[in-house]
């Protein structure tokens, strides 16, 4: 079973969706102890990132998401994969979960336009058992303003706009994020969402 986060910031409806397509079984939870007797967790995110972080807190979410990332497999959507990484810059200085080494930045592509939107293509970095499987060419939907920076040693893909933008982060271990929308990806993002399920 796959626990999809809901904390109030989330996308939730779309990646459920996404996921009973493909049979997957899912639940919407913003309880612990199904985070913690869930198989996998995704954790969502559309809007801002200081909010985001303390709805998780006040909920007691961000503790228990440290834990559960060494246990289990975590993927964080958008914005929830901007605050695995350790803080972001978006309107204040915030920590983020943590868990991947970077930072989070207003993105700078000049001459293009800000919010990037749409679909890129993707190239591929480190090795990353949720990129398996997909066409030579493969392209995924964005929609962001922020970006994640400082995170080379994770990076296992990313796409051009006005400068290398990274598209998904990997610690080598149990935590993934996609900075795109695999929900809203056709089938690469499909592709993506089989892989995470068949991590277990």
């Amino acid at each position: 079973m796959i626990a999809i986060v809901d904390y109030g910031a989330g996308n939730i409806f779309s990646v459920k969706n996404a996921l009973d397509y493909l049979g997957m079984e899912s639940k919407l939870t913003d309880n612990p102890a199904e985070l913690e007797a869930a198989d996998e967790v995704i954790l969502p995110g559309v809007g801002a990132f200081p909010a985001a972080m303390k709805m998780l807190e006040a909920k007691g979410l961000a503790t228990v998401l440290k834990e559960q990332a060494q246990k289990k497999p975590l993927l964080g959507i958008c914005l929830g994969m901007q605050m695995l990484l350790e803080k972001s810059y978006e309107f204040e200085e915030c920590a983020g979960l943590g868990l991947i080494p970077g930072t989070v930045e207003r993105m700078d592509a000049p001459g293009l336009i800000i919010p990037h939107m749409g679909w890129n293509k993707l190239e591929m970095g480190i090795p990353c058992p949720l990129l398996r499987n997909l066409p030579a060419e493969s392209y995924v939907y964005f929609v962001h303003s922020y970006a994640a920076r400082n995170c080379e040693n994770a990076l296992a893909a990313w796409v051009e706009y006005g400068g290398k933008v990274p598209a998904m982060v990997y610690d080598g271990g149990h935590v993934f994020g996609a900075q795109f929308h695999p929900e809203k990806s056709g089938e690469v993002g499909l592709q993506i969402l089989r892989n995470f399920g068949g991590l277990v």
